[in-house]
């Protein structure tokens, strides 16, 4: 692509890089000049003009990012994406339901690799999202690029991007409860808001005493397809009162320790063939914490590995929640 001044006589064809004010009308960067163009710009008596000229093999930008957007999501309703319309070089891909999108890192970085003018912007790996969502953003930094560049980023799409959407459908909640524990409906409102955006729907919660026996005895009567408990005093064990009262109930645990913060104080396990969450005392706030990221992950059928949660420490000092704020001093003593 050759890109400079010309005189406006010798831009038909161009592409116009910078916006004009011609009187009324006014000729947008990124429009290609035909004859009318011509005319107003010689009308107007200007000397030369910016443009870029598409050399023999070049790819203009629209049709670039329209192709690489199919590249890197070939089937979109299989991917539970859709494409937006090409325009000034972009390419929007959108979710069209609940879920997680997953990433091929290594298929995206050989993607942005193959030329600076070719790029591609994603959330990052394992973000949950909600229909509408805007998932990744492809866009062609000049007005055009080589065919040859073009395909090469095709060839490392490779179909990277996705959503997975909910395997599972409804979830059940118990609540532990203390004498003056913290407020129980603010922790059910948010753990139903959680469920809610992921397409799930909160079909049973109950209330049980903070005691093995009643909460085990609850977790084998608990309707859902996810099994949530939200304990009136914070686990701070493996051994404590919920991971033991999921093992009374004939399951298991898998782990304990989360390193996100807030949510450190998460655990997970299995009654039979469902998922237990033991959700940490900070998923009584809507604000983000560890709890997110691992419900979002069970809920669309992600089997998470202990290699899985350690990578979870990169990224995961999350914003502080309002009463515990950064940085993390006790307030001073009044005098």
């Amino acid at each position: 692509m050759k890109f400079g001044p010309v005189a406006p006589a010798d831009a038909l064809g161009a592409v116009l890089a910078h916006s004009l004010t011609l009187g009324e009308t006014r000729l947008r960067k990124g429009r290609v000049l035909d004859k009318a163009d011509i005319a107003r710009l010689i009308a107007a008596d200007l000397a030369e003009i910016i443009v870029a000229r598409l050399d023999l093999g070049d790819v203009p930008e629209d049709t670039a990012a329209a192709r690489l957007a199919r590249a890197l999501v070939p089937d979109p309703e299989a991917a539970g994406l859709r494409h937006s319309t090409a325009f000034t070089g972009r390419v929007n891909l959108i979710a069209t339901g609940p879920g997680v999108i997953t990433l091929n890192s290594g298929a995206i970085t050989a993607f942005n690799s193959v030329h600076p003018m070719i790029t591609v912007a994603t959330v990052p790996h394992w973000q949950q999202v909600g229909p509408g969502q805007l998932v990744a953003t492809i866009k062609i930094i000049s007005y055009a690029v080589s065919e040859i560049d073009v395909a090469g980023a095709e060839e490392a799409a490779k179909g990277a991007i996705r959503l997975l959407p909910p395997v599972h459908r409804t979830a059940g909640l118990v609540v532990t409860e203390i004498p003056n524990g913290p407020d129980s409906d603010k922790g059910i409102a948010a753990t139903r808001t959680r469920v809610e955006a992921l397409g799930l729907t909160l079909d049973d919660v109950q209330h049980v005493p903070h005691r093995v026996p009643d909460l085990a005895e609850a977790l084998g009567r608990l309707k859902g397809d996810i099994a949530l408990i939200l304990t009136g005093s914070a686990t701070s064990d493996i051994n404590d009162v919920a991971p033991t009262a999921v093992i009374s109930a004939g399951g298991t645990v898998t782990r304990f320790g989360l390193p996100v913060d807030p949510g450190n104080l998460l655990f997970l396990g299995r009654i039979g063939p469902r998922p237990v969450i033991g959700l940490p005392g900070c998923a009584r706030s809507p604000a983000l914490n560890g709890a997110d990221w691992v419900l979002a992950r069970v809920a669309c059928g992600v089997d998470i590995t202990d290699s899985d949660f350690a990578a979870m420490g990169v990224g995961g000092l999350l914003k502080e929640i309002p009463t515990r704020p950064q940085p993390r001093r006790r307030k001073p003593k009044p005098s």
